[in-house]
């Protein structure tokens, strides 16, 4: 199988490449001239093709002669304006869309993300009849569910569109996402306990099982139109994992309480100067949408993705885990990856 990969040089798109090239595909990667490309100088046998989701004629160059095209980049921070996450997540998407038809590519994976449905509250166990919320938490949330939405109506019968939902992805490789922002906060003393009375549970992708789900995705005859979450087999509680991964790097898991109306102000109060195009180049210290990750429960069914996918997770929590410590450690450990964090 042919594949064009967006966003190969970032985490999940790095492991992606990796899955694909395991599996005997021949491999195209899209590339600008600022990618780091690192990890991908490593993989033998992939193609390096330039050009941007800004610039449609690159897009319609680098998707000839494929049979899949992955659709892994996107503006994933929690920061930003609304016209940088609309350029970089909706209209890029459009355009990548646009020259899938134009090349004749039969089938689009799309990787989507559970905060296209995310409310705000408590998640437990949702499957995919779970519909988009009136307002959302973010611009990423926000232009995450209208991508995905294009992508999914694009459905027809010369292209076969589907999306795929990981949530929390994690592992090896992994500098901005879930778990180093809370160990680079830990190391610096700087995370709250934001733990309360209930157990806050969660669902995870480790990005082994994500790329696998893409994959599986890509080869499916049951996936057209539709959105499938994906996550690891186990169900976790947020604060037992983090007390759990201070144990295993050996740091001191967060004590610091804020009392919830305190939070409250705080939060509102970084969300109205965040506004200010000038701090919004930047990660603010808290958000809505980082405390939701920490005090709402988000578990999810994939029934679906097991029936029409044939997706198992293949990595469980403890060799995600050691596989986690053993990276950072090769990068030099926590301080190493703390110094390499925007935030």
């Amino acid at each position: 199988m042919r594949a064009l990969i967006t966003g190969g040089s970032g985490f999940l798109g790095g492991h992606l490449v990796d899955e694909c090239v395991r599996r005997g595909d021949r491999v195209r990667v899209l590339v600008r001239p600022t990618s780091d490309l690192g990890h991908l100088r490593t993989v033998p046998g992939i193609e390096l093709v330039s050009g941007d989701l800004t610039d449609p004629a690159s897009l319609r160059s680098a998707a000839r002669g494929v049979d899949v095209i992955y659709h892994s980049a996107a503006r994933v921070q929690d920061f930003g304006t609304r016209s940088q996450f609309w350029a970089a997540n909706v209209t890029g998407t459009q355009h990548l869309l646009a020259a899938a038809r134009s090349a004749g590519v039969p089938r689009f994976v799309h990787v989507s993300s559970p905060s296209a449905i995310m409310s705000g509250g408590n998640q437990v166990d949702i499957d995919e009849s779970v519909g988009y919320p009136d307002r959302f938490l973010n611009l990423y949330s926000e232009t995450k569910a209208v991508a995905e939405q294009l992508v999914l109506e694009a459905n027809d019968g010369e292209l076969t569109t589907c999306a795929i939902r990981p949530r929390g992805i994690w592992g090896p490789r992994d500098r901005t996402g879930f778990l180093p922002r809370l160990l680079t906060r830990m190391y610096r003393g700087t995370l709250p306990d934001l733990s309360g009375p209930a157990p806050v549970l969660a669902s995870l992708c480790h990005c082994r099982n994500a790329a696998t789900a893409c994959r599986l995705a890509a080869t499916s005859d049951r996936v057209g139109g539709r959105a499938y979450f994906i996550a690891d087999a186990e169900r976790l509680d947020v604060w037992a994992l983090i007390a759990r991964v201070a144990e295993l790097f050996g740091l001191r898991a967060p004590t610091h309480r804020i009392p919830g109306p305190l939070l409250t102000g705080v939060v509102g109060l970084f969300e109205l100067l965040w506004r200010v195009p000038l701090l919004a180049r930047r990660p603010p210290p808290v958000s809505r949408y980082g405390v939701a990750l920490l005090t709402r429960t988000a578990t999810y069914d994939t029934t679906a993705a097991n029936r029409d996918l044939g997706y198992r997770p293949e990595v469980d929590l403890e060799t995600g885990l050691v596989q986690l410590r053993n990276w950072v450690e090769q990068i030099g450990g926590v301080a190493a990856l703390a110094r390499g964090a925007r935030g």
